[in-house]
């Protein structure tokens, strides 16, 4: 069968991206970054709240870890409650002894379900990350503009009354995104989002709603992926934790500042066997000089000035 000449018409090809997003850029060509005090790498340690319904739909597609057994999935719903329940505490403890701030990323379930736990969490004086509504809420192309647009007022309206924090930042549940999530984000006062895998470093977005920045919370290597995704146990995550530090470490010695972000769910890096690893990651990063702990919106902060991706 031949292709027809209107087949191989593609107005966005061009040298860079094919969208106006962003620009295309070289990581290693890019203007150096300066960390306050000088330091290397900043430190950015993210536990993540989730809360999961027992009745979420399977459509369009169910978040990692989401329930997958007949209704009522007990067993699974538990589990993911154990992070609320015990695992949260267990990484706070560590987050304190360690002198390492926490940048919380929580649905606002939590907030409207937990409020114990909320009040804890205040007590540690934490920054507050928006993590939509609950696991079952997802933002996807087929959700309607004005639906996905009171999914995030819903989440915002709650955590910011909740915590008394501005909440500049916001994580997607599942990371999903349509394609109206980044101008939507920005729209309703969110400075940095946490969805995009593509980078070390944070870059600036341009929606139709004003600036947008992403951040680079990791992924491939996070607790979740290598439990769920690759099959993986906690000695293999610190493993590849460490190396991704050393390499980032390393580059920061001639390419300037690097951003090292540790996803904790709690669910998963709050249980017992688990805990001791995501204590000996962070020990094994802060032994290193010109480390600087930081949350989301400190690393943002001192990034802005220097840190803008050249025109493509």
């Amino acid at each position: 069968m031949t292709l027809t000449d209107e087949y191989l018409s593609y107005p966005a090809r061009r040298y860079g991206m094919d969208h106006s997003l962003y620009p295309w850029s070289d990581l290693l060509e890019r203007s150096v970054v300066k960390w306050p005090n000088d330091a290397r790498v900043a430190l950015w340690v993210t536990p993540i709240l989730q809360w999961f319904p027992l009745n979420a739909p399977a459509k369009p597609f169910r978040p990692t870890g989401g329930l997958t057994m007949p209704y009522p999935d007990f067993r699974h719903y538990s589990g993911r409650d154990y992070g609320n329940r015990v695992g949260i505490f267990r990484i706070l403890e560590v987050l304190k002894e360690l002198n390492i701030p926490a940048s919380v990323a929580l649905n606002s379930a939590i907030a409207r379900r937990y409020p114990a736990l909320m009040e804890h969490l205040q007590s540690h004086n934490v920054a507050y990350i928006a993590h939509g509504v609950d696991m079952g809420h997802l933002h996807y192309t087929g959700l309607s503009a004005a639906d996905e647009s009171a999914q995030i007022v819903e989440s915002l309206q709650t955590l910011r009354e909740a915590t008394g924090q501005p909440v500049k930042g916001w994580l997607s549940p599942g990371r999903s995104q349509s394609f109206n999530t980044p101008s939507l984000l920005a729209r309703h006062g969110i400075e940095y989002c946490c969805d995009w895998v593509n980078d070390d470093m944070p870059y600036a977005m341009q929606t139709d709603e004003g600036v947008l920045y992403s951040m680079p919370l990791e992924h491939e290597s996070s607790d979740l992926s290598l439990t769920f995704d690759f099959f993986q146990d906690e000695e293999e995550w610190l493993r590849q934790t460490k190396a991704r530090f050393d390499v980032l470490y390393r580059e920061s010695l001639q390419y300037g500042g690097r951003v090292v972000s540790v996803p904790l769910h709690a669910w998963i890096s709050g249980v017992p066997y688990r805990i001791g690893k995501v204590r000996e990651a962070l020990s094994y990063m802060l032994a290193h000089e010109g480390v600087w702990a930081a949350t989301a919106g400190e690393i943002l902060t001192a990034f802005r000035p220097a840190g803008e991706l050249p025109d493509a």
